[in-house]
């Protein structure tokens, strides 16, 4: 599966689990890292565990296993590394504090057309 496939299978599965607010950004100008990172909030520590364990299900079931998993216990911030692509699922308040858009969006194309998902409330 190709950077491009996985990044949209991980925003398909996030907009499958109503998650809010969601940002792919085209990072491989500026990090050798990774080629993209999937930006998006969940409304409770419930929620955005719940988004992130989904998502990886569905790459697993997809071929594309998680290599790596941060932040479960709190699960303020979760990140699910699947190499090519570094999925974030945040907390409003915590996505607020570390503004990693600002951050990875400077210098790197945000893909606009992967941020469709509307904040739901």
């Amino acid at each position: 599966m190709t950077p491009e496939e996985i990044q949209q299978r991980i925003v398909t599965a996030l907009e499958d689990a109503k998650a809010l607010d969601i940002r792919a950004i085209d990072v491989r100008n500026i990090t050798d890292v990774t080629d993209y990172m999937v930006i998006a909030s969940g409304t409770s520590s419930r929620h955005v565990k719940s988004v992130a364990d989904k998502v990886a299900s569905i790459l697993r079931d997809a071929g594309c296993k998680a290599i790596g998993r941060e932040g479960e216990d709190l699960a303020e911030w979760v990140l699910v590394d699947f190499g090519d692509v570094i999925l974030h699922v945040m907390q409003p308040a915590t996505r607020d504090l570390y503004q990693l858009e600002k951050l990875w969006e400077h210098g790197a194309g945000a893909d606009k057309a992967s941020s469709t998902a509307k904040s739901r409330t």
